[in-house]
């Protein structure tokens, strides 16, 4: 075990214990026992001294024994309707990976972008972006990354070996798979996990609901202009591969999609549901008013995908359905109990009476609210390159509402650019599983990813504020 991991893991307990026992007061009692208690899960959580949803249970055991919620207000969190929307969510993108219909978009996209060397590594960005707005970042990465492979193998055994043009393709694509993922997932609620940590708060705590929709709206064009701006700066700046050229690939894609065969049955079933359901996310508010009775949320939606996919059988005479309940064992069920303790001692933090002290603290402050914005939009993406962003988002998500309240301005003004600023981490290996993933691949070193990292880390801050300043005032 790592050194900081066995430290972490005696100094949460320990900083849980000298807070507690302070002889003053810092808030109130129970307001003290919170900080508490986000002291010692976000120790565990930057640490990872134990598992992050291990630590996301820490208020299920704790707020009731402190006397701060009963232990069925903190179990509610953890079957709230937003943990469902991406349980549905994750039986989808489950559906989609078993059938291999993911990897037969992803070859499709590619090849239709072409194949000169920059078309490639844009075909490569599209795909990942678009399958990381349904299934998680980390698998997108996953199934890109072998293609990749393929086409630079290419390069380095053709006549000329491997140039410094082709070891720019291959930094290029590599990086842009693992950008690209990161910033696709923006686009919808369940393409990122703090998005969905976002919407459970502002519905659990502020009774204020962004429905599927509404997030795309904002979601998809920064999404496509991060991903625009990845590009650009890659092939255009960072790494261009000028002159190189190579027709080989177009054969890589073809060979892979031979291997595919033709659409399954299969897979046109998981089409047709997935679609359905994309269909019903996005124009749910116009069937609301149609028929009123329905009360169509998108929770309800997600849970009609997940058991349309278990219970419509492929083949009644040989029982055969598209996922059974054993193919569960892979899905991401840790996050789900993450989203739980978020939720949790965001309540915790709301009624015992924190998220007012901050608020009230604000408000009687001379701070301007461009300058807040920016630094928290600032400090956000940078420590979200050195945690997980969904704990980094349920820890700091409550004070940033907070903030807003005491700022008198909408929480949704300050709490969306905030929320996306914890997914545009480019700088550093560890900071999300696409980064890691391209990073084991051999072709990348630490000081290139930060290199190209730091300066996308930096023109994300400036897109947040002009998103913060200009268009969530109109859409919001």
């Amino acid at each position: 075990m790592e050194l900081s991991k066995k430290m972490g893991l005696l100094l949460g307990p320990l900083a849980f214990l000298i807070l507690i026992n302070l002889p003053m007061e810092l808030v109130s009692e129970k307001g003290d026992a919170v900080i508490a208690v986000a002291v010692w899960m976000l120790v565990w959580w930057i640490t990872e001294a134990v598992s992050i949803s291990v630590t996301a249970l820490l208020p299920l055991l704790l707020l009731p024994i402190l006397k701060i919620l009963p232990i069925a207000d903190v179990g509610a969190n953890y079957g709230s309707p937003i943990v469902f929307l991406f349980f549905g969510g994750f039986v989808m993108a489950l559906a989609l990976e078993k059938v291999n219909l993911h990897r037969r978009i992803a070859l499709n996209i590619i090849r239709l972008t072409g194949t000169t060397p920059n078309k490639v590594i844009l075909g490569f960005m599209i795909a990942t972006a678009t399958l990381s707005m349904w299934i998680s970042n980390t698998a997108s990465t996953v199934v890109m990354l072998p293609i990749a492979l393929s086409v630079i193998n290419l390069l380095i055994d053709d006549e000329d070996g491997f140039t410094k043009n082709d070891q720019n393709f291959a930094l290029s694509v590599m990086l842009g798979i693992a950008f690209s993922a990161n910033a696709g997932g923006i686009a919808t609620v369940i393409g990122t996990p703090p998005n969905s940590v976002l919407i459970g708060l502002l519905e659990n705590e502020y009774n204020t609901e962004i429905s599927f929709l509404k997030w795309m709206t904002l979601g998809l064009p920064f999404s496509v202009v991060m991903i625009g701006v990845c590009y650009l700066v890659l092939v255009k700046w960072m790494y261009p591969n000028r002159d190189l050229t190579f027709n080989a690939s177009k054969e890589v894609i073809d060979n892979e999609l031979k291997k595919l065969g033709p659409t399954s049955g299969k897979e046109k079933m998981v089409l047709i549901i997935f679609g359905i359901t994309v269909f019903l996310w996005i124009f749910r508010t116009l069937i609301n008013a149609l028929f009123p009775a329905l009360r169509l949320t998108d929770t309800m939606i997600s849970i009609f995908a997940a058991v349309a996919l278990f219970a419509i059988p492929y083949n009644l005479k040989k029982g055969d359905f598209i996922i059974y309940w054993r193919d569960t064992s892979k899905l991401a069920w840790g996050i789900l109990i993450l989203f739980g303790g978020g939720l949790a001692l965001a309540q915790g933090m709301s009624s015992s009476g924190i998220v007012d002290l901050v608020a009230n603290a604000i408000a009687q402050s001379e701070i301007s609210i461009l300058f807040t914005a920016a630094l928290l939009i600032f400090l956000m993406l940078f420590m979200t390159e050195l945690m997980s962003n969904v704990a980094l988002v349920a820890v700091l998500a409550p004070v940033v509402a907070g903030i807003a309240l005491g700022l008198e301005i909408p929480i949704l003004y300050l709490l969306i650019p905030v929320t996306i600023a914890s997914s545009c981490a480019f700088m550093l290996p560890m900071a999300t599983p696409p980064n890691a993933i391209v990073f084991a691949s051999g072709y990348i070193k630490i000081a290139q990813m930060a290199r190209v990292g730091v300066i996308l880390n930096l023109i994300a801050v400036g897109l947040l504020i002009l998103v913060f300043q200009f268009v969530i005032p109109l859409l919001f």
